[in-house]
């Protein structure tokens, strides 16, 4: 890492703690930017990654997609073009010296709009690549998301840069390593865009059961093109999406209301409860009652 972009990170590191006191995601008056704290290294957290630009300001963090573990610190960034279920697992932090985090979602439409106003060459339609991704952080790219930061101070200015800085981002990154990939998802017609259309259906409906040639008929695609570019994209199949999506929903909702795990298993969509107390123990390695409990203590 340079010592600039160290220099950045220092003032960028200020600028969050000078906002967050306390561990968790907070939100800021920047829309769709937060900050994230973590004391404690070595906790998995499962959640939903939406399309968003992250990175590791203190510490260190890593993030399980399916079987493939994506690892991040202050001199990478890491994108997530869709919507995508993820293990997320913060490997350095301590109460000293927390782990500190920056996070901005963006939309497929601001990708686009970019594409649309510079003169990055739209790259030819291409097979559905991997929907996250780590790159290295370079000066250019770290100098937009101070200067986004720095608005926090000057609340006023918001309206009008913070798009702007958002936008200087996002342009900074499609000029990248890695930038076609996040391209694709915004050229109609590319199989990555036909994958994010097939990934918003899964999570509208995640509790409604479906046929992969449902699937298909969406996007028109054969099943087999389907199946080999969402597997490309998520890094598993449209079924272990949706029950990742279904597993995660029950577990917020056994923690955040007074209902029993045989109620939530049928909200999520399981017709089984004993099979939902099986995933259940698989993805989170306690059964429902059990991890609650745990969690809540």
């Amino acid at each position: 890492m340079s010592e600039l972009i160290a220099m950045q990170q220092n003032e960028l590191a200020k600028i969050i703690q000078r906002y967050v006191e306390n561990d968790g995601v907070h939100t800021t008056a920047i829309p769709s930017l937060v900050f994230i704290r973590d004391s404690n290294a070595f906790v998995p957290r499962h959640g939903v990654y939406k399309p968003s630009f992250c990175i590791v300001v203190q510490g260190a963090k890593e993030v399980l997609l399916g079987q493939e573990r994506f690892k991040y610190n202050p001199a990478d960034y890491l994108i997530a073009s869709v919507n995508l279920p993820v293990t997320a697992q913060v490997t350095e932090a301590t109460p000293d010296v927390p782990y500190l985090g920056f996070k901005l979602e963006f939309s497929a439409n601001q990708i686009l709009e970019v594409l649309l106003e510079s003169k990055i060459s739209e790259g030819a339609k291409e097979n559905a690549k991997r929907g996250m991704f780590v790159s290295q952080l370079e000066q250019p790219l770290l100098d937009a998301v101070i200067r986004l930061a720095r608005l926090l101070d000057n609340p006023k200015d918001i309206p009008i840069l913070a798009p702007l800085f958002t936008k200087e981002i996002l342009y900074r990154v499609l000029q990248g390593q890695h930038g076609t990939r996040l391209q694709q998802i915004a050229i109609e017609g590319s199989s990555a865009h036909q994958i994010k259309g097939v990934i918003e259906h899964i999570t509208n409906n995640y509790d409604k059961s479906f046929r992969i040639e449902e699937l298909a008929e969406i996007v028109n695609m054969s099943v087999s093109s389907l199946h080999r570019h969402f597997k490309e994209v998520t890094a598993m199949s449209p079924i272990q999406f949706q029950k990742e999506l279904r597993l995660q929903e029950a577990r917020r909702l056994l923690l955040t209301e007074s209902v029993d795990a045989t109620d939530v298993a049928f909200r999520v969509g399981y017709e089984s409860s004993s099979q939902f107390s099986r995933e259940y123990s698989r993805m989170f390695g306690f059964p429902p009652r059990q991890d609650v409990k745990r969690l809540k203590a």
